[in-house]
């Protein structure tokens, strides 16, 4: 049983085909996520994203209309209140709100190119106001803990672009920097201190450190470090859409990346094996060394670690259950506690958390 202090959890998972976001309210004393009911949102409704300051969720739409929906969050009874949309130009694989509140940051996979839309005071994210082509396949983009760049990573060219950020983003230089060949950067965290970003491979699992210059928002790489046991038997450095028909060799496809909010553990899922891994973080100089794996929910393309640091939320796009796991603040060890029903291909998760 979690000994952390009692603290009001709301949980919101994206269930693609349903075309609704489930609430849950986290109990931290039973360990279990109670159901809340859905909130309809749109065919394909996948990337989440929390402002700042807790009060509204926003939800990308990857069917036509492509579009951003704006909810206001009742603390008391997580319940999502719609107030208002804005058109987005492209099917967006990822959004984030910027670290005042004001802007949306958004990155297509297939249109491969990051977006910028203006949050008004009413919370409400309104059309794209600026759209940059980025190398082929943008994954993620978020703003750095200062809020003066943004980062966004190019799958398909194995690199992350670099911007300078001022509600509008303006090409740093240099303009980007590279990963390894056939890494497939998709998913990134910040550090607690600012100091480094992990970047999370989807083709190797391979987690790659890379050192953060506030000043200039420029990323120095610094370390490689594998985010799969060496038996898993799986091959690297193919995405999946290269994979010729009929070929059944089982091949890397990892997801999503988290950080623990003291900055020692790392989290990342593979889809193709349906394991989550752990990795311990030197906080001082940012390397990454590979700790385990474990089962997961089938399929996990998204998870979730709570913002006091005791849990982690887990969600397959082939499973019907969110896993939830406690975090043993000793080592980092995922311990399963309990399960909850899901909608169909959820695939995203974001928690929210109330004094």
């Amino acid at each position: 049983m979690s000994t952390a202090p009692e603290r009001d959890t709301l949980v919101y998972i994206a269930n693609a085909s349903d075309g609704t976001i489930g609430r849950y309210r986290l109990d931290r004393q039973t360990e279990t996520l109670e159901s809340l009911g859905t909130t309809d949102a749109g065919k394909n409704v996948m990337p989440l994203a929390v402002s700042p300051d807790q009060r509204y969720l926003y939800a990308a739409v990857r069917s036509e209309p492509l579009r951003v929906l704006s909810y206001r969050i009742d603390a008391d009874s997580g319940d999502l209140a719609p107030i208002g949309s804005g058109s987005l130009s492209g099917s967006m694989a990822y959004i984030a709100v910027d670290r005042s509140g004001r802007y949306l940051l958004a990155a297509s996979y297939g249109d491969s190119c990051v977006s910028v839309s203006p949050i008004d005071e009413h919370g409400v994210a309104g059309d794209a106001i600026q759209t940059e082509k980025t190398g082929a396949n943008a994954h993620a983009i978020q703003a750095s803990p200062d809020n003066r760049h943004v980062i966004a990573t190019s799958l398909g060219e194995d690199h992350l672009s670099q911007f300078h950020f001022d509600g509008t983003l303006t090409a740093n230089t240099p303009a980007r920097v590279d990963t390894d060949a056939q890494q497939g950067p998709r998913h990134f965290v910040f550090s607690p201190c600012g100091r480094f970003v992990y970047v999370l491979g989807e083709f190797t699992a391979d987690v790659t450190t890379f050192a953060f210059d506030a000043e200039s928002g420029e990323l120095t790489r610094l370390s490689v470090c594998h985010g799969l046991p060496e038996n898993a038997g799986l091959e690297r450095g193919m995405r999946q859409q290269e994979i010729p028909e009929g070929d059944e060799t089982r091949r890397v496809w990892a997801a999503d990346l988290h950080l623990t909010p003291d900055g020692r553990y790392l989290y990342l899922s593979e889809r193709t094996s349906s394991t989550l891994s752990r990795l311990h973080v030197d906080p001082n100089t940012g390397e990454a060394r590979f700790v385990a794996s474990q089962p997961t929910v089938e399929r996990p393309r998204g998870f979730e670690i709570d913002p006091l640091g005791g849990y982690l939320i887990a969600v397959g796009e082939l499973s019907d259950r969110a896993a939830l796991y406690r975090i043993d603040s000793a080592d980092g060890a995922l311990e399963h506690v309990s399960d909850a029903p899901v909608g169909n291909q959820a695939n995203w998760v974001e928690i929210v958390t109330f004094d």
